[in-house]
């Protein structure tokens, strides 16, 4: 056998002729440095961060119990903001029934101006939220007392309001006869009106009176499907709790109220 073929067939862990007895160690076989610092980090010996100081502490306590009382002061702020405008100024009203059909439909949302009437009297043609009659609210069934939707009515055993229009007030000579108003003599210009003018199948007339002082007559939009002043008469206006002016719900039909 020649030298080359000797040198071919010699152990690879053998040195080839010019090679060192202690190679250099290739690259793969390094220690894994990030491997070392977590071994260096975690040594039992390795001393630990200094510790938070009992200042340090009981300045972040305190940062925190202030910032905590901030927003408990913006929490009660908003609360009292919200009350005061709906007790004094707007009143938000869900639409139960289609008596104002077609002005106000049925789940319908609608704010009402509680501040109009501390400074004017209720006009005809405003849409009026009001706290139904005594012989209607019999009919209704009461909230417990205290609760809070009840603390701020006139009358603390019901909570419930009645949306409909004024279509006469105190000092008018009114009729309605078939659904038809007569107004001082005339015939009353409705353009609200569901359907147009027309006449309501067995309507409950209400004979031509004058409306006395204090009162006014209210009468539902969808005149023959409301229950309304030509059932139960005039309405007194310190009933009246707020106008009605515009929709804000549902988002296709947002708008003023007319």
């Amino acid at each position: 056998m020649d030298s080359e073929e000797q040198h071919r067939d010699a152990p690879a862990s053998e040195p080839t002729e010019g090679q060192s007895e202690n190679p250099t160690i290739q690259p793969h076989e390094a220690p894994d440095t990030a491997f070392a610092l977590f071994l260096e980090d975690s040594h039992p010996n390795r001393q630990s961060a200094a510790p938070i100081s009992s200042e340090t502490q009981k300045n972040r306590a305190r940062r925190a119990a202030e910032e905590a009382w901030d927003w408990a002061k913006s929490i009660a702020v908003a609360l009292v903001l919200a009350l005061l405008i709906k007790t004094f100024l707007v009143q938000a009203y869900v639409i139960p029934t289609g008596s104002m059909e077609p002005t106000i439909e049925p789940g319908d949302r609608v704010f009402g101006s509680r501040i109009t009437y501390r400074l004017s009297a209720p006009a005809r043609g405003d849409i009026i939220a009001f706290i139904p009659p005594p012989e209607v609210r019999r009919t209704m069934q009461p909230l417990a007392p205290g609760t809070l939707s009840t603390r701020f009515n006139k009358n603390k055993d019901f909570d419930y309001s009645y949306l409909k229009r004024a279509v006469a007030v105190e000092g008018d000579a009114v009729g309605v006869f078939g659904g038809k108003i007569f107004l001082n003599g005339k015939p009353l210009d409705e353009p609200y009106l569901k359907n147009g003018l027309r006449v309501c199948p067995n309507y409950d007339d209400f004979p031509i009176r004058t409306v006395p002082e204090g009162m006014l007559l209210a009468l539902g939009d969808n005149r023959c499907n409301s229950h309304d002043g030509h059932k139960w008469g005039f309405l007194p206006k310190k009933d009246v709790q707020a106008k009605a002016f515009f929709r804000f719900w549902p988002p296709g039909r947002i708008g003023i109220l007319r």
